[in-house]
C-alpha cells in the first residue's frame, strides 16, 4: 500500500531555491514521489511513497522556517499516483496572481470539519466553492456558490465583479480541496473590506476524511490531482476516470457517451480538438497501451 501525504504552509521562505536540492535529495533517497512546490510565501503540494519514506520526508520538511508543526492529511493509494518526484520554485505555492496579497498578513477564521456543517446551514452564511469549474462539477458542498471559474487567478477578478452584491457585514464560508486556496482567497477577501470570512481547515480532503457519511452535507466526489482523479467519504477511490487529451475526471456517464474515446477525447473537449490532436493522442494512447502490457509505466499515463 502507498502513502499519500498532502500538505501546505504559508511561512517565510527568504532563499526557496536553497532548500530545493536537499528536499529533492530526501524525497528521491525515499522513493518518494509527486510534486512539492517551493515559494518565499511557503510550500505546497502532495507526495506518495513507503509510508517511512513519507515519514523521512516529513521530517525534513518539519526542519524547515515555520514548518515545525505543519499539517499533513493522509490518504492511501494501491498504487503510486505519480510518476516521478519534482520540487519547483514558483512565485506562489497557489497562484493567484495578486502580489499584494500575504496570507501572513492575516487570513479568515479557520473552521473545524466536526463545526463546518453547522456554519454552511445557516441561510445566513454565503458559501464560496474556490475550486474550479471542472472540480466543481463532479462534487460540492449543498447551496454552495459557484464562481465558474477555469483557474485560481480568475477568482479575484469574479469577486470584484459580484462585490456590489455582497453587503459588507455578509458572513462568508470558502472551501477548496486541502485548505489552501480558501484560506489565501480568505486573504484576499479581508483586503477587499470583508472581515467576517472564514475557510474549511484542512480543505474538502480532512472533511471527508473526519466527517462520517451518515452526517455529511457534501454531495458528489472531490476532484484531487493525481491518478487517483477523484475521492469520497473516507477518502474512498471514486468513480471518475480522467481524459487524457483535456485532463478533466469523465464520469461513468461520460464514458457511455459517444463522445468519450479512451485516451482522445470526452464530451468536454471532443468538438475543440481536430483531427491532427486527435491523432496525436489516439498514438499516445497506444504507447500507453502497449508500455501497460510490458509491466512498463509510460509518461503519457501520468498527469505529473
Amino acid at each position: 500500500m502507498i502513502q499519500v501525504a498532502a500538505l501546505y504552509r504559508f511561512t517565510r521562505f527568504p532563499d526557496p531555491e536553497a532548500l530545493r536540492d536537499p528536499l529533492l535529495a530526501t524525497c528521491t533517497n525515499h522513493d518518494v514521489k509527486g510534486t512539492l512546490l517551493l515559494a518565499q510565501e511557503g510550500i505546497n503540494g502532495t507526495i506518495a511513497g513507503p509510508a517511512n519514506g513519507i515519514a523521512a520526508v516529513l521530517d525534513h520538511i518539519r526542519t524547515l522556517p515555520g514548518c515545525a508543526d505543519i499539517t499533513v492529511k493522509f490518504s492511501d493509494a494501491a498504487t503510486t499516483p505519480f510518476h516521478r518526484m519534482k520540487v519547483r520554485i514558483k512565485r506562489e505555492i497557489v497562484t493567484m496572481g495578486e502580489p499584494a496579497i500575504d496570507p501572513l498578513d492575516g487570513v479568515g477564521h479557520y473552521v473545524a470539519p466536526a463545526d463546518w456543517n453547522a456554519l454552511i446551514a445557516d441561510p445566513a452564511t454565503l458559501v464560496i466553492d474556490t475550486r474550479n469549474d471542472y472540480e466543481v462539477a463532479i462534487g460540492t458542498f449543498a447551496n454552495a456558490v459557484d464562481p465558474k471559474t477555469q483557474s485560481f487567478r480568475d477568482f479575484p477578478a469574479w469577486f470584484r465583479a459580484n462585490r456590489d452584491s455582497i453587503a459588507p457585514d455578509t458572513r462568508i464560508a470558502m472551501f477548496c480541496t486541502g485548505g489552501i486556496r480558501c484560506e489565501k482567497a480568505t486573504a484576499f477577501l479581508k483586503s477587499e473590506g470583508l472581515d467576517d470570512v472564514h475557510h474549511l481547515d484542512g480543505g474538502i480532503l480532512k472533511y471527508l476524511e473526519t466527517v462520517p457519511a451518515a452526517e455529511s452535507l457534501w454531495q458528489g466526489e472531490c476532484f484531487v490531482f493525481d491518478e487517483r482523479v477523484a475521492v469520497g467519504h473516507g477518502l474512498a477511490p471514486g468513480t471518475h476516470g480522467l481524459c487524457r487529451a483535456c485532463r478533466r475526471p469523465v464520469s461513468p456517464a461520460d464514458r457511455d457517451s459517444p463522445l468519450f474515446v479512451e485516451g482522445q477525447a470526452c464530451p468536454a473537449c471532443h468538438d475543440a480538438r481536430d483531427a491532427d490532436q486527435r491523432a496525436g493522442y489516439a498514438e499516445r494512447h497506444r504507447q500507453v497501451t502497449l508500455a501497460e502490457a510490458r509491466g512498463e509505466p509510460h509518461v503519457g499515463a501520468r498527469r505529473d
